[in-house]
């Protein structure tokens, strides 16, 4: 088995195209389906359903494909590693945050970043907390910004708590005050129509896990959306959401704290345990710790954050 092999391999996965896969990888069409073909000769299986149009895994590709992901993403890994002896002069950093972040604290952090090392690319991703898990477990990404803990399931990541954030509803300014107090308790929302995130957005399960624990199921006016359509509809008046109140604080919006003690999450770094990230990924980790306590000396964080207690 090649390396180049497992690489023109994620091509055609990525790109569901024999044609499309051999340009993304700068390759003659026939030497990649050459090369795909002796690698399904050598695993002694189909990897691809070939029909015309239409290309999908088999049950063996499915098996190889989080393998490959895993042995390109460390390749590149030792090869950016190794670039980086120079002094961080060049590289790349692949970053995952949570919307929330990569509308508050990120842009700062990135600034002294790219002023420090100005040859450094910086890629960053944004998602919900379960979406990048899985990108930092096969290696697409080298650090994530997330909502901690994570759950017991999830793959062995290192991680450092960073932040304790509150979360609010969130109505539209011409929507009635959804209560008479200047707090709201969770309970109220059981007549309250929400507008739900997507799926794998940690704050869907949130909402859904602290309504579950008054003992109700929320109900949906709309569902599905990302940060911004959420916020986006509330705007709207189509209902109410549970958001971050850092969020909520840059939208023309009403927001209601939840009842004492409220509602939090920690949001943390992570990390995959058994790959030490790049020199370039560390050096962002060094910056972002550094913005961090700053901040906290200063009272320059994210409104409605305070430092994670230390443990």
């Amino acid at each position: 088995m090649q390396f180049q092999q497992l690489a023109y391999f994620l091509a055609v996965v990525d790109t569901r195209h024999f044609t499309r896969a051999a340009q993304q990888a700068h390759v003659a069409q026939p030497s990649l389906s050459q090369q795909i073909r002796a690698l399904e000769r050598e695993l002694g299986a189909d990897l691809f359903r070939r029909a015309r149009g239409n290309i999908t895994l088999t049950d063996a590709g499915e098996a190889l494909l989080p393998l490959a992901r895993r042995i390109v993403a460390d390749a590149d890994s030792a090869r950016t590693q190794v670039q980086e002896v120079a002094g961080l002069r060049r590289g790349r950093v692949r970053l995952g945050a949570t919307p929330s972040l990569c509308t508050s604290l990120l842009p700062q952090v990135l600034h002294a970043y790219h002023r420090e090392h100005p040859g450094i690319s910086l890629h960053v991703q944004e998602g919900g907390s379960r979406d990048l898990v899985g990108e930092l477990a096969t290696g697409r990404l080298d650090l994530a910004l997330l909502i901690l803990p994570l759950q017991s399931h999830d793959p062995a990541l290192a991680t450092t708590e960073l932040l304790t954030e509150e979360l609010v509803l969130a109505c539209a300014l011409h929507a009635p005050p959804p209560t008479r107090e200047p707090w709201i308790e969770v309970g109220a929302l059981r007549e309250q129509p929400l507008v739900m995130f997507r799926h794998g957005y940690d704050l869907r399960e949130f909402t859904m896990a602290s309504c579950r624990a008054e003992g109700f199921e929320p109900q949906f006016v709309v569902e599905g959306g990302e940060m911004d359509a959420v916020l986006a509809m509330v705007e709207a008046g189509l209902g109410a959401a549970v958001v971050p109140g850092m969020v909520a604080d840059r939208r023309p919006l009403r927001t209601t704290p939840f009842a004492p003690p409220g509602l939090h999450r920690t949001i943390g770094l992570a990390h995959r345990k058994d790959v030490e990230p790049p020199r370039a990924a560390r050096e962002l980790r060094r910056v972002l710790l550094d913005h961090l306590q700053h901040a906290a000396r200063t009272a320059t964080l994210p409104p409605g954050t305070r430092p994670a207690p230390r443990r």
